[in-house]
């Protein structure tokens, strides 16, 4: 499969080296230009693009910066991205990182409010591990204490192509219902930086509070 990945820190890098290593065919991207990405480049095999060019790479285009810069993207980014492309948003809002973003402290879910900046549908995935589990804990399907993420979106074609992805990663993943029910793995939430498997996971986005905590708003 031909992935773009869009943002090179803690889990765009980690899925660059695992998507690599399963044979996929990986082009990553970061604020800085290609050139910047040199060394992962040579360490997995992706190739260094620019992020117009990522976001054409293929099939699949992931996200994953910091919510505050998604606002920086270049403008128009996805206008001429086939309709079938599945982009998806790996990211969270950390208030004292990215600031005060005022609709999603009025309770809009950050995904649906990257989908708004993007001008695109979006799946929420990748947001709730930790990146050097997502690099070191995959299993075989089948195997006792597999982790499971949940996937939230509104196109069910969108969230099976990310769930088939996560199974080849060596995760199960979790229906977690459409994107205005993705709050339900934001921070705070029970399946948030957990490690949980299917009955798990479902267990905890049934437990989810709508609130934002308050550690997970701003001041």
């Amino acid at each position: 499969m031909k992935i773009g990945i869009i943002g090179a820190g803690n889990i765009g890098g980690a899925l660059a080296r695992r998507l690599t290593a399963l044979g996929h065919d990986v082009t990553i991207a970061n604020s800085r230009g290609p050139d910047t990405l040199a060394a992962l480049a040579k360490e997995t095999g992706a190739t260094p693009v620019t992020v117009q060019e990522a976001a054409r790479a293929g099939e699949v285009v992931i996200v994953t910066i910091p919510e505050k810069n998604v606002q920086r993207l270049p403008s128009g980014l996805f206008d001429d991205v086939a309709d079938e492309v599945v982009v998806v948003d790996t990211g969270n809002y950390y208030p004292q990182r990215d600031g005060r973003i005022d609709a999603i402290e009025q309770g809009t879910p950050e995904s649906r409010w990257v989908a708004r900046q993007l001008g695109r549908p979006v799946v929420k995935a990748f947001n709730n591990i930790y990146a050097r589990h997502l690099l070191e804990r995959g299993k075989p399907r089948g195997d006792s204490g597999r982790i499971a993420l949940p996937v939230a979106a509104d196109d069910r074609r969108a969230a099976e192509v990310v769930i088939g992805l996560l199974d080849e990663l060596g995760f199960d993943g979790v229906d977690a219902g459409s994107l205005d029910e993705s709050w339900r793995q934001q921070p705070g939430t029970p399946v948030y930086g957990t490690d949980f498997d299917v009955a798990g996971v479902r267990r905890g986005l049934g437990e989810a509070k709508a609130e934002r905590p308050a550690e997970f708003r701003a001041v």
